[in-house]
């Protein structure tokens, strides 16, 4: 039979010691890439809800509309407090460079490393090591793809209303450490604020196949808000994802091809276009929370026997 130590003040001082030491070492762990930022702190904790690694949680807002439209790049426009087409519920008024899809890839990551942070809001990391997250390689045209990507982020205004909610403000702002090429990434604790209006856990995988295919990664964020399987007009299609594709016809074209790309990765079972009424319908599996929310919302309407 094991002896129990007698319990002293100077063991007991000493083990009180070892735990802040310790506390203090988790505290101050980005204090290694940004030592002058360390002892700054926030007036207020952002909670930031709780998703797998599997998936990048993401405001319906950011999903059910235009503001991350689907543009290749280079077709990106300008625009100055213009009111993007959305779902409605849901406001959203733009000032500067249009966002696409791949911005969106960059805010999910950010906000996939923040969510690990103390002060939910706040990220530190290298490029190399966020570009692989990405699915991208290390080199210097995707260096500066990325950068632009947070400079665009950053520079933008955005106004999003979504029922109680409002935010009116950029996406996030960063520093860059030369010294030991670390970056700190930090989103405005208000935009956070949008979660509580309703968000989407984005399977990140699924997403990675879909690369640069802006049509059918919309269609992926946009499907995957909803837990029912709505019919919807092409053009309604076409105004919410911010197409610059002035036909329909061609739209209708390019949209054919990403449901079928869709439906090759298995999150479409089965689709169709209407040829009378061009309505799109849709037949897919919903994901385990769209389950629940379908069985609850049967529950809650189904009416008790007689």
């Amino acid at each position: 039979m094991r002896s129990e130590q007698p319990v002293t003040t100077e063991s007991l001082v000493n083990k009180i010691k070892s735990i802040e030491e310790n506390a203090k070492k988790r505290r101050t762990q980005e204090s290694l890439f940004f030592p002058q930022e360390a002892t700054k702190k926030l007036a207020n904790v952002v909670m930031l809800p709780i998703w797998p690694e599997s998936v990048r949680g993401t405001p319906n807002s950011f999903l059910r509309g235009a503001l991350f439209a689907a543009i290749q790049g280079k077709k990106r426009e300008y625009m100055k407090g213009e009111l993007l087409a959305s779902q409605p519920g849901i406001k959203i008024r733009f000032t500067g460079m249009q966002f696409d899809q791949y911005d969106l890839d960059v805010w999910e990551q950010t906000i996939q490393l923040a969510a690990k942070h103390p002060l939910g809001n706040v990220c530190y990391f290298k490029i190399k090591t966020f570009l692989r997250e990405l699915g991208r390689n290390d080199g210097k045209s995707e260096r500066d793809c990325l950068m632009d990507a947070f400079r665009r982020l950053m520079a933008s205004g955005v106004e999003i209303e979504q029922g109680p909610y409002t935010y009116g403000g950029s996406m996030l702002e960063f520093w860059h450490d030369k010294g030991s090429d670390a970056y700190r990434i930090q989103q405005n604790p208000r935009v956070l604020a949008l979660y509580n209006a309703g968000w989407t856990a984005i399977d990140w995988e699924t997403r990675g196949k879909l690369h640069r295919k802006p049509l059918a990664l919309w269609l992926h964020g946009w499907l995957s808000s909803h837990a029912e399987n709505y019919s919807t007009k092409v053009e309604t299609i076409r105004q919410l994802c911010g197409s610059r594709n002035k036909s329909l016809r061609g739209f209708r074209q390019n949209l054919k091809v990403a449901l079928t790309d869709l439906q090759e990765i298995g999150v479409i079972a089965v689709w169709a276009i209407d040829p009378k009424t061009d309505l799109v319908t849709f037949e897919r599996i919903p994901s385990g929370p769209q389950q629940r929310h379908l069985i609850r919302k049967v529950t809650k309407t189904r009416k008790p026997p007689e």
